[in-house]
């Protein structure tokens, strides 16, 4: 099998120890008592809430199995990347054509969510803004075409 490497910040990484934390002690509680409590109310062959809290348990332990590789497999973003360049880690503002700025943070794909400007650095964009320097010009094939971004800024 091999390995893939998911980069986290260092927030990322305490936030997915928390939710491990919590699957593992509160969410566990909360299907064991579900699935007793379905226990209890009799025939388990049609028991449509023994069935919903068998599912649950099946989705709280898968989730626990994928946040725990993930962690195992995590490197922290180093805040001291080459001066100047995007890597991962990077802020970078972004404009695409003559719309307005955009500011995104370049982030491993566990911690992406393009709502909150953090991109992946295996998406389309992040990719291709990898090794980029103010001023260059970048080409992004997505699915509303071809779109073209100018690099203003790199924090």
């Amino acid at each position: 099998m091999i390995e893939q490497i998911t980069y986290l910040t260092r927030e990322g990484l305490k936030k997915l120890e928390g939710e491990l934390e919590h699957l593992r002690t509160v969410r566990r509680a909360e299907v064991a008592e579900r699935l007793h409590q379905a226990m209890e109310d009799g025939e388990l062959i049609e028991n449509a809430e023994f069935e919903a809290a068998k599912n649950e348990q099946a989705f709280v332990e898968g989730r626990i199995l994928t946040v725990e590789t993930i962690l195992s497999e995590a490197v922290i973003i180093a805040d001291d990347g080459p001066a100047g360049v995007v890597h991962v880690g990077s802020k970078v503002k972004v404009q695409e054509d003559a719309n307005k700025p955009e500011l995104y943070s370049i982030v491993g794909a566990a911690e992406a969510n393009p709502a909150k400007g953090l991109i992946s650095n295996e998406s389309p964009l992040g990719k291709s803004l990898l090794g980029r320097k103010v001023g260059d010009e970048v080409k992004v094939n997505a699915p509303a075409g071809m779109l073209s971004f100018r690099v203003i800024a790199i924090e």
